[in-house]
Formats: structure tokens, C-alpha cells, sequence
């Protein structure tokens, strides 16, 4: 589907949103606006990666804004994302989708009709800014799920539990970091090429969502640790009771092997005393690894 707006500000240029092209369609969409047939062929292309083409007094990018309907345990770039096209000339901006994007209805409805977007480079500055923005709220759902995982790890000691949900979080947070700094090069290239274009607000916004998603990365990996150092000290304490058992143990269970041979010169056999005398000497060794423990401060 296609459709045609034009600017109704000062500056007359046209807007063509294409929906869910065929060939045919963005064959003869290229031909009236002079567009190179390998940029065309990419916007076709719905797992390529964002990148920006200068080619003559037309540019051409490739963004990816954040797909809400995506799979919770979704964690590759084409799972979470969807990719938008836009050519821009100097009285034109194409836009290419394969899927609706409201976020377009609202720009054409709240800046492109009301005349708010002076030029191509106006419309494309807010286009950019909105694809950013879309990622703003998987980067809060992130670090609010982090939070929750590091309560359930540190305080309710469910580990096993958390962990995959914790892979998937650091995964889909490391996924939407690279589509933001693959993104970068289209922020750079504008800012090389078209002074006017670039806006200060759009880099420093990018630049904020890209420390968000570093910082949570870092936490997640943060997390992990935590998880495996918790998993560690755990393991170190049934050791330890385990060995303190053993140390118990291995004296006496030595006493009663001597005791449990038999053999006939064995003078505390036919001794009356002989019982309780080994069950005291028990009760000594025992006594004694007790307070040498306490000592030693290991109970």
C-alpha cells in the first residue's frame, strides 16, 4: 500500500509511506524518484541491519524501531525488531515498512499535517527521534525485571529458578544494544553530511538509551556473579558441614575398627572395664575435636 501526503507548510515537499511493497511497486517508485536499485533491493531485505548510503543528493537508511508485539523470550535483532526504509531527497522522504508503524500515523498527524516539519530533514530528525524512543520502554521493563531477579536471587534464595530468565534478559539487552550502536553510523553520517539535519536533543538522547542498555547489561553480568558466588558459598557450607561430620566420625569409626578385628590377644576384650574405658576415650576424642573446633573458631 501507498500513500502520498504533501507538506502543507511553506516548503512543498511530498511524504510516500509504502506499506508491505511488492517488486513491482518499489520498482516504479524508483524510477520517479531516480533511486539506486541496490538501496532498493535492501529495503526489501527484512533482516538487514541499520546502516546509511549517501548517493548523490539522496540518502538512504536503514532503521530498526522495537517490534511491542515481539515474544517475551525473544533475543535475536530480527525477533525484536522491525526494520524501516527511508530514502530523502531535497523535496521527498520515502518511508518503507513491512508492518504498520503507529508511530508514524502520529508524526504524520501531529507535526506533518500541521505544517511543523520545514523540510525532508525536519521530518526525518522526528522519524529517528521516535524510532529511538521505542526503545525507552524495554529499557525500563529490563531494569525493573533486574531488580527483581537480584530480590529473588539475594533474599528468597531461588537461583535455579531465576537463572534463565536472567540469560534472557542480559540477551535482549545486549540484542537492543547493538541495534542502537549499528544505529550510530546514520547519526554520524548525518552529522558529516547535512549540519542542518542533525539536531543536538537526538544525539544526546541516543546517547542516553545507549548508557542505559550498557548499564544494564553490566548489572545483569553484575547479577550473574552474584548468582555464581551465591551458588559457591552454598556448595562451601555443605562441604564444610560434610567435612565437620567426617572429622567426627573418622576417629571413632578408627576405634571401633581396631575393636571390631577379633583377635584373641587383645587384653581389654576380658577386661570388665573394657567397654566403658573405649566409650570414654570416644566421648574424650570427640570432646576434644569439639573445643579444638571452637578454638579455631570453624563452629
Amino acid at each position: 500500500m501507498i500513500t502520498r501526503h504533501i507538506n502543507p507548510g511553506k516548503k512543498k515537499f511530498e511524504w510516500i509511506d509504502v506499506i508491505k511493497p511488492t517488486a513491482e511497486e518499489l520498482k516504479n517508485i524508483a524510477e520517479e524518484y531516480s533511486l539506486h536499485s541496490n538501496s532498493v533491493q535492501d529495503s526489501l531485505q527484512p533482516e538487514h541491519l541499520p546502516k546509511f548510503e549517501w548517493i548523490g543528493d539522496t540518502f538512504f537508511i536503514i532503521a530498526r524501531v522495537y517490534d511491542y508485539l515481539s515474544p517475551r523470550d525473544a533475543d535475536t535483532i530480527q525477533e525484536i525488531s522491525n526494520k524501516v526504509a527511508i530514502f530523502v531527497g531535497k523535496n521527498f522522504i520515502i518511508t518503507i515498512h513491512r508492518v504498520e508503524q503507529p508511530f508514524l500515523d502520529a508524526i504524520r498527524s501531529k507535526h506533518f499535517d500541521a505544517a511543523q516539519c520545514a523540510s525532508p530533514n525536519d521530518l526525518l530528525i522526528k522519524i529517528l527521534y521516535n524510532i529511538f524512543q521505542s526503545f525507552i520502554s524495554p529499557s525500563m521493563t529490563l531494569e525493573t525485571e533486574l531488580d527483581q531477579l537480584e530480590s529473588l536471587i539475594v533474599l528468597k534464595n531461588q537461583t535455579n529458578a531465576v537463572l534463565r530468565k536472567l540469560y534472557h534478559l542480559k540477551r535482549k539487552a545486549a540484542v537492543c544494544l547493538r541495534i542502537l550502536r549499528l544505529s550510530k553510523t546514520i547519526i554520524d553520517n548525518l552529522d558529516k553530511n547535512t549540519s542542518a539535519v542533525i539536531h543536538q536533543d537526538l544525539r544526546e538522547f541516543y546517547l542516553s538509551l545507549d548508557t542505559s542498555f550498557d548499564q544494564t547489561i553490566e548489572n545483569a553480568n553484575n547479577l550473574l556473579n552474584l548468582y555464581i558466588s551465591l551458588s559457591s558459598q552454598r556448595t562451601n557450607e555443605v562441604v564444610r558441614v560434610l567435612t565437620l561430620f567426617s572429622v567426627f566420625f573418622m576417629p571413632l569409626t578408627f576405634i571401633v575398627g581396631i575393636y571390631g578385628m577379633n583377635f584373641d590377644f587383645m587384653p581389654e576384650l576380658r577386661s570388665p572395664y573394657g567397654y566403658p574405658g573405649v566409650i570414654v576415650v570416644m566421648i574424650l576424642v570427640t570432646a576434644s575435636i569439639f573445643f579444638w573446633f571452637k578454638r579455631k573458631r570453624w563452629l
